[in-house]
């Protein structure tokens, strides 16, 4: 799977990786290992749409204000309607009192994206982005800085939303994974969202690599490891070892 993707020098991105941050070399796969592929060697994730559905996979630690988080990030390739795919910060998906950050494409327009701000499961603040390219047609860099203060969108190294924290305004504040996904949300506000799927062009692959987090100590991330299975259940997903889904 990883020759899928085009060669490009190991230092393309580098002027666009947040200081304080590092390769993201272990995931754990929530559900449909097989539909997602890590090749840590080469830093890549893919993520494949087909008759199994998506699949979803997220860091093994989690992340305080104060950080950043970023990746590069190719759309799947054809009629693409329908789906939703992803890269975004959650202090537990599914969670109804959960915090989060998102980046968001919509299948049915590859040239935007949608970002969002969740805090204690309440969200509403969505606006989508026009982008000045296909986000399938190549790898395009998104970071999110998030601090006590402020929270900013980033394509290709340029701000495309900031968010500063208002006094006596509910904040996003508990520690975060990193998730990313590829899902059918045509029953989301009756296909308004993503449009319909019909999956003419499947199977479809999102494709992830470069992605940096922040630095954490061994031992913050340990006990993470520690407490993701069970929280995972209590969300009623089945976490998998990303070693099962590895090409």
């Amino acid at each position: 799977m990883a020759s899928e993707c085009e060669v490009t020098p190991d230092d393309q991105h580098e002027h666009l990786r947040p200081e304080g941050t590092e390769p993201l070399e272990r995931i754990a796969v929530d559900y449909t290992p097989d539909a997602c592929h890590h090749a840590p060697a080469s830093g890549e994730i893919h993520v494949t749409y087909d008759h199994r559905g998506g699949a979803r996979w997220r860091s093994r630690g989690r992340f305080l204000p104060g950080c950043a988080v970023a990746a590069a990030v190719r759309a799947p390739a054809g009629d693409t309607a329908g789906l939703n795919y992803n890269l975004y910060l959650s202090s537990l998906e599914g969670s109804s009192d959960m915090d989060e950050i998102d980046f968001e494409f919509l299948g049915n327009d590859k040239r935007a994206v949608q970002t969002n701000l969740f805090v204690a499961g309440g969200g509403g603040r969505e606006m989508v982005h026009q982008l000045p390219f296909d986000s399938s047609d190549g790898f395009h860099h998104y970071a999110v800085a998030w601090s006590a203060e402020a929270v900013e969108w980033r394509v290709d190294g340029e701000v495309i939303r900031r968010e500063e924290r208002r006094e006596g305004e509910p904040w996003p504040e508990k520690p975060m994974y990193l998730y990313a996904s590829l899902w059918d949300a045509s029953d989301v506000d009756e296909g308004k969202w993503t449009g319909t799927y019909h999956g003419r062009d499947a199977p479809y692959v999102c494709s992830y690599r470069d992605v940096r987090v922040p630095v954490v100590r061994e031992e913050e991330e340990c006990q993470d490891d520690a407490n993701a299975g069970d929280e995972a259940g209590a969300a009623g997903e089945e976490e998998v070892d990303a070693e099962a889904g590895k090409d």
